[in-house]
């Protein structure tokens, strides 16, 4: 059950990451009031979302660690936190920026993760 629950933190965690990180540049485009904001600003908000993600981050990291009686090894917990952040990154990007699409090449980085994945779980 610790590997679920941290695999769901970290889901949620990097939800909020990627828009600490990247909505701000939809942000810009739909709201005027946002696009006028110093950049200061700009990071504040990002930081205040942030905020959030290391509420689950942090969790999910003390949960799934082996030394803390979870699952996962460090490089392990790395490598997952990794390919989930890319994945919400996509499912981002292709949703809320309608000019951003996936290439083959693209494509062909999941599989290299992939391929991470069950490199770092070998025994």
């Amino acid at each position: 059950m610790k590997g679920l629950y941290t695999i769901e933190l970290l889901i949620i965690s990097n939800v909020f990451m990627t828009f600490a990180w990247y909505g701000h540049l939809k942000l810009k485009q739909e709201f005027n009031w946002f696009a006028s904001l110093p950049l200061i600003g700009v990071v504040a908000f990002s930081w205040s979302i942030a905020f959030f993600e290391y509420l689950f981050q942090i969790p999910a990291n003390r949960i799934g660690f082996i030394d803390n009686g979870g699952p996962f090894s460090l490089m392990q917990l790395k490598v997952i936190q990794e390919v989930i952040t890319l994945i919400v990154f996509t499912v981002f990007t292709t949703v809320l920026f309608k000019g951003e699409s996936l290439h083959w090449n693209h494509l062909a980085a999941f599989i290299c993760l992939i391929l991470a994945v069950y490199f770092v779980f070998m025994k």
